[in-house]
């Protein structure tokens, strides 16, 4: 179960009430406006990482190789989506776990991820097999 979807309001609620308690209703106000102000500055980052990554094909990444070597287990699908500055092509049917994206660059490499309640759980680079010159003939 995840418990930070009920721990952070209560951590909120818990320092409202403190604030009261300690400061009278200065005190909520200066809480609450710092709460506001948190949730302001999540959804301002969540807008901007989506805006950047609509500009960009779905499932394209710069480079697979660089984003392999780059995440890190437990990290969010908004994070991924920071790091490739683009969404990734979903590869699971809709609304169901695991959630499988791709994200492939230009020279045919591509990362496969596999995502649990949005937490990256585990990741595979794949890399064209070398194409063996040809003899001249």
């Amino acid at each position: 179960m995840n418990f930070r979807r009920f721990l952070v309001p209560l951590v909120g609620a818990i320092l409202i009430v403190a604030a009261y308690r300690s400061f009278g209703w200065p005190g909520v106000a200066l809480v609450t406006g710092a709460l506001v102000l948190y949730l302001l500055l999540h959804f301002n980052r969540t807008m901007t990482v989506l805006r950047r990554a609509a500009d960009r094909p779905i499932g394209t990444v710069a480079s697979a190789v660089m984003l392999n070597a780059k995440l890190r287990k437990g990290v969010t699908l908004l994070h991924v989506i920071a790091l490739t500055r683009g969404l990734g092509e979903l590869r699971s049917p809709k609304d169901t776990q695991p959630e499988l994206y791709r994200w492939a660059d230009a020279g045919g490499s591509y990362v496969d991820t596999e995502f649990h309640n949005g937490k990256l759980k585990s990741w595979t680079l794949t890399r064209p097999d070398a194409q063996e010159p040809a003899e001249p003939a």
